[in-house]
């Protein structure tokens, strides 16, 4: 029991580790393209993950998702629920998440 205190000190191993080791990662590749949009350090970082030289291919690929994601249209839930196609796909998952909670399972 007199120990506890040096369990919690334990933490700050990795922690360190961590710190340590961050700044020698390298950055996200599709950060570095989609929100700093710096194409330059976005390819040197595929080229680091995937070990080639030629990248154009997955950076085109990124910018391409990033423009069908920002086509997509965001709806709210009243219209996912009034929407026939989905609305038995989201009773079920609701339905299935109250289960969850209430069996107890998370006690366990």
């Amino acid at each position: 029991e007199s120990r506890w205190p040096y369990l919690f000190g334990m933490i700050i191993v990795p922690s360190l580790i961590q710190v340590v080791i961050l700044p020698f990662l390298p950055e996200s590749p599709r950060y570095l393209l989609l929100e700093k949009h710096d194409t330059r350090r976005a390819e040197k970082a595929f080229q680091t993950f995937l070990g080639k030289e030629d990248v154009s291919r997955e950076v085109e690929e990124v910018l391409s998702e990033s423009r069908v994601q920002r086509n997509t249209k965001l709806v709210s839930v009243l219209q996912l629920l009034r929407t026939r196609a989905v609305r038995w796909q989201v009773f079920t998952v609701v339905v299935t998440m109250g289960c969850y909670q209430l069996c107890g399972l998370n006690a366990v």
